[in-house]
């Protein structure tokens, strides 16, 4: 490969019609490469047979199909399944797919770490090294999808729904997370519905703005506290978009969508710190003017954070307490903990061994162990 190598997984719809453009082919070898990439999960430009020899020769000399690297893979005892990935330069993130009867959820990342530093969230903790690109946050999706086998039946679909809940803040990371979404929803692609992929947020107000321009996926609001005093403790974003301004931003974006959409507020219970009924009844007053489901999250255990998991009887309290007041809650079931691959706990970290496996590797895949 050449210094001016394009990756064409890097690409979106538009940027990948220009890219043909500018070497003098139809536009529509676009939709024939995506189909390739992203339906079949071919990422050999010699076995895209409709193309012609020609072009494939051309595309060989100029181009790449480059994915994230696999350093680590694990199922958990419950079927969950947790990947560690190598974004280069010692940079790790983690992507975890969660089978459901017929459901199949991955749940994908959009940094290298997080700049929000929730309290609760092990992912905070480590702090933020970068934005993902397009190819890194779409490769994940590859990869899950590619992991049921290659190539892909033409037509089937394997990850059911996809969730941008891994590591990061996916409205800090604009651009390519929206690109990303493109391509989930696009009928040459991925084919998923606008309500099966899922943008979960902290609570940039202006980004949910600029969103609501560009796109009606489902909303998902990380809110954790009924009332601005204690956000701030849990989630630090809210000092500068206060829980006002937040729900207000919510609604504009329910608004501009257009049809009976429902917002998902998740709500993390911590053992005595935001589990009170007091605190559930200032909850259900909050959201009486918001259409929205209710998923309750028990904490999942991160080193030093002083939190604890609350009982399986306060959980269940304030759900229904919740569903007394004609909420649709839901509690959501720990999947993935033994792997630590529970919401909450992604790290992307490897030990010393495995990054020195990592070094030394020149092709195939080793297995590896987590911290």
């Amino acid at each position: 490969m050449t210094a001016h190598t394009t990756n064409l997984m890097g690409l979106g719809k538009k940027e990948l019609k220009d890219f043909f453009l500018s070497i003098g082919e139809k536009e529509y070898r676009a939709r024939q490469v995506m189909k390739w990439i992203h339906q079949r999960g071919v990422s050999d430009i010699s076995l895209m047979t409709n193309l012609s020899k020609s072009l494939r020769q051309k595309l060989l000399k100029t181009c790449e199909i480059k994915l994230p690297e696999v350093i680590y893979q694990k199922d958990s005892k419950d079927g969950t399944r947790k990947w560690v990935i190598s974004v280069g330069e010692g940079d790790l993130i983690e992507m975890v797919l969660i089978p459901e009867r017929k459901r199949a959820t991955l749940c994908i990342s959009s940094q290298v770490g997080c700049a929000v530093n929730c309290s609760f969230c092990a992912t905070g903790k480590q702090g933020f090294s970068r934005n993902l690109d397009l190819e890194e946050i779409i490769g994940q999706l590859w990869v899950a999808e590619n992991s049921f086998g290659t190539p892909r039946e033409k037509g089937k679909r394997n990850i059911t729904n996809v969730v941008m809940m891994g590591m990061g803040e996916p409205l800090l990371n604009f651009d390519p997370v929206v690109k990303a979404i493109e391509l989930m929803l696009d009928d040459n692609a991925y084919r998923l519905s606008k309500r099966k992929v899922t943008l979960s947020t902290s609570g940039f107000v202006p980004q949910i703005d600029k969103l609501s321009e560009v796109s009606d996926v489902a909303l998902a609001i990380s809110l954790h506290a009924p009332n601005d005093e204690l956000r701030n403790q849990l989630v630090p974003v809210n000092k500068k978009y206060p829980i006002e301004k937040l729900l207000d931003a919510v609604n504009r974006y329910v608004e501009s969508c257009q049809d009976s959409r429902v917002t998902t507020i998740e709500y993390i219970l911590i053992d005595k710190i935001n589990d009170s009924i007091e605190l559930a009844e200032e909850l259900a007053e909050l959201l009486k003017k918001l259409p929205c489901k209710i998923n309750l999250i028990p904490f999942n255990s991160i080193k030093n954070s002083g939190y604890k998991r609350p009982s399986g009887n306060r959980v269940k309290r304030f759900q229904q307490f919740l569903q007394s007041k004609g909420y649709v809650v839901t509690i959501r079931s720990t999947r993935g903990d033994d792997i630590m691959a529970a919401c909450g706990q992604l790290v992307g970290q490897v030990n010393d061994r495995t990054r020195k496996k990592e070094r030394k590797k020149k092709e195939g895949y080793i297995k590896t162990e987590l911290i």
